[in-house]
């Protein structure tokens, strides 16, 4: 259990890619991250080197990101890094990272967005007990789930 969490804030850097790894949906797209920093010596804002991350995001979450995250979108990523070591067609060891998404959301310091819940599928007909599912554009309330 000792993974490498990690947080990114940046900007997606392409289309996000669906596919399907067996009967699972797995969406991925590319994260750019410029670290700014001030420069006592130029009395400026200095950007360092723009930092490239592979997103991989599965299930619902694939879902969800393939129909709200876009090229140029501001997104907040938390997830599990993972530093993959290849070698390149010159020979030359390469040290690519992927986070295996566990949150993406759109980064509400740089912009407004709308959110849509998920409407969970009717219960099956033995489940006389379970609550029916709100109907899209039904207002949710959510007053009691805090206490949950």
């Amino acid at each position: 259990m000792h993974e490498t969490l990690i947080t990114l804030q940046g900007y997606v850097g392409g289309d996000v890619r669906i596919r399907s790894a067996g009967d699972t949906e797995v969406a991925t797209f590319r994260v750019a991250c410029t670290p700014r920093r001030w420069s006592r010596r130029d009395q400026s804002w200095v950007d360092a080197p723009t930092q490239w991350y592979a997103v991989n995001c599965w299930r619902a979450l694939a879902h969800h990101v393939d129909r709200s995250v876009r090229r140029g979108d501001p997104v907040v990523v938390h997830g599990r890094l993972s530093p993959n070591a290849w070698t390149n067609s010159e020979g030359v060891e390469v040290v690519t990272y992927e986070v295996e998404a566990q949150f993406v959301g759109h980064d509400l310091n740089r912009g407004t967005t709308s959110f849509t819940k998920r409407v969970r599928q009717a219960p099956a007909q033995g489940d006389a007990g379970a609550p029916a599912a709100p109907q899209p554009g039904t207002p949710v309330d959510l007053s009691d789930t805090a206490a949950a």
